[in-house]
């Protein structure tokens, strides 16, 4: 008996010093924090305490911009970053047209081809379709003709990246980027159309914010929702800047039950003296809207 009476004080004592060790910041089951940002400000963002990094499909993976041999040394350096890589974002180059009467899918197929396969490369089976000056519909041409080339185009898109085992997030922009895919719900429209388990959807609470679009939508998004961004809505300032109130999102992405990472992407007037106070405040949003 003395000896189950001291197993479990010593049992009780072993949580309750670890409770004062590693305080309940560390133990809530939340959603991890990361950044959009070059490899190189790993470091910085780990030291504050974010775990992930997007990194850009352009400037690391793009076969337009880097051959072979060339991309062989970008891989060199992506395997040095001191945070993982979750992701590349700008998928496809404004050049390459998805949308218009200039589309090539070919092109656009054999371009993404080699991307998908980089990705995997790297470690990396996550991209998020924004691409605004890809999508742009040409002054004076159709929108229904356009949404009807886009979502053909997302359809053979989400087949390559099935056979690639990578998944897309379509990214909704506010009409300040692009003229097409503005809202999330306008999004989720063409997530649902195209019907692919591959082919899924990206919460930007910024662009919505700018769109002046509630967190309502998000719950018609239940089952579709692979990532999250935010900034704040003015000047796309980090989190905590002006102290905008992103709670009411994310207790909506809480109450569909999203399981991945919320990722800044804004713009920082000094990255490694905000990335610190940037995190807290990111933190302590997630924490109440996801109820703990």
């Amino acid at each position: 008996m003395f000896r189950k009476k001291f197993l479990l004080l010593s049992v009780f004592l072993c949580i309750a010093t670890t409770s004062l060790l590693f305080p309940a910041k560390a133990q809530q089951n939340l959603p991890e924090l990361g950044v959009v940002s070059d490899y190189e400000n790993g470091g910085i963002l780990k030291q504050v305490g974010f775990q992930w990094l997007v990194e850009s499909t352009s400037r690391m993976l793009s076969p337009i911009k880097y051959s072979e041999e060339e991309f062989a040394k970008n891989l060199e350096e992506i395997n040095k970053s001191e945070l993982p890589i979750l992701a590349f974002n700008i998928l496809i180059p404004g050049e390459l047209k998805v949308v218009g009467p200039e589309v090539d899918q070919r092109a656009v197929l054999d371009y993404l081809e080699v991307v998908f396969l980089r990705g995997k490369r790297a470690g990396v089976s996550l991209f998020i379709w924004g691409s605004g000056g890809s999508r742009r519909v040409p002054e004076g041409f159709d929108h229904q003709v356009a949404r009807k080339q886009f979502s053909s185009m997302a359809k053979e898109v989400a087949q390559l990246a099935a056979r690639h085992d990578v998944v897309l997030a379509l990214e909704s922009l506010n009409s300040s980027e692009t003229n097409f895919i503005n809202t999330l719900e306008e999004a989720l429209a063409i997530v649902q159309e195209v019907d692919h388990p591959n082919f899924r959807l990206c919460v930007d609470i910024y662009h919505m914010l700018r769109e002046e679009e509630g967190p309502g939508v998000i719950h018609d998004a239940k089952g579709y929702v692979v990532y999250c961004e935010v900034a704040e809505k003015a000047d796309r300032t980090a989190p905590g800047v002006v102290g905008e109130d992103f709670v009411p999102y994310f207790e909506a992405l809480h109450q569909i039950g999203y399981s991945g990472k919320i990722m800044i992407e804004c713009r920082w007037n000094d990255l490694s003296g905000q990335a610190e106070s940037a995190y807290d405040y990111l933190y302590e949003q997630v924490r109440i809207g996801f109820g703990n």
